[in-house]
């Protein structure tokens, strides 16, 4: 089963977002997702609709970061995002009578539903500006420089 990795997809061109002046094309942000651009700007639409990007027509144009990193949380991406599944694993719907089906089902559910919350919860605490300066300090360390245009073309 393939992972849902549009969170860890957006963040990484908010991120790379953050780091330019001018507005970042779909086209570029695409390079980076690995995706179709039609697919980044579904994403950034939904993006949009929640106030954190805007979006710049004509030559020129694309797509800017619109509010402060420190105001935006991995939660609040994850809801724009319309709250993709947390997790692949799910529950054996075979046999709906089967008591043990149900005793199963009922224990991973609240395990399920224990972890969404813990994880969710650890989300609302981590801003877009934490993963911005933890980027810095890996930039620093390593001594490079990141450019969206150039550090993802193939």
């Amino acid at each position: 089963m393939k992972r849902d990795s549009r969170l860890s997809g957006v963040l990484h061109v908010l991120l790379h977002m953050a780091e330019t002046e001018r507005p970042v094309t779909s086209e570029a942000m695409a390079r980076a997702m690995q995706t179709n651009p039609v697919v980044v700007r579904r994403i950034m639409a939904g993006l949009r609709d929640a106030g954190f990007v805007r979006s710049e027509k004509g030559h020129g144009g694309g797509w800017t970061i619109a509010r402060d990193l420190s105001t935006i949380t991995l939660r609040d991406v994850h809801l724009a995002l319309g709250e993709p599944e947390f997790f692949a694993m799910g529950n054996r719907t075979e046999a709906p009578g089967c008591l043990v089906e149900q005793a199963v089902n009922a224990a991973l559910d609240s395990a399920f539903r224990d972890a969404e919350a813990l994880l969710l919860e650890r989300f609302s605490t981590v801003t877009l500006a934490a993963l911005s300066a933890d980027f810095h300090a890996r930039m620093v360390a390593s001594g490079r420089t990141i450019d969206l245009e150039n550090e993802h073309a193939e």
